[in-house]
């Protein structure tokens, strides 16, 4: 017999998920906040490449995006509590 970890692979895509969810939304909140996009520090004018509403869809996108990741590895977290910790396989030695 070979027992399988089954709800530690749920646990364990959902702490990716939410380390991921972090950082793409402190990335997204600092564009918003402080950010600028490269090409306003090789343009004549600030602004010319990217306007600063694109700048904002895309901060927002972004914090959005990692919100989602949070919430996704949130409702992971709750199926694994439902999850059985291991199971057990059969294993089929033939030598």
């Amino acid at each position: 017999m070979k027992k399988l970890k089954i709800r530690g692979l749920a646990v364990c895509a959902s702490w990716i998920l939410a380390v991921w969810g972090t950082l793409v939304s402190v990335k997204g909140f600092w564009d918003v906040f402080f950010g600028e996009p490269e090409s306003n520090y090789y343009s004549q004018t600030k602004w010319e490449f990217i306007s600063q509403k694109q700048w904002l869809t895309w901060s927002g996108f972004e914090i959005t995006y990692g919100i989602t990741c949070i919430s996704i590895a949130y409702l992971l977290v709750k199926y694994a509590e439902k999850l059985p910790e291991f199971i057990e396989r059969k294993t089929d030695v033939t030598s």
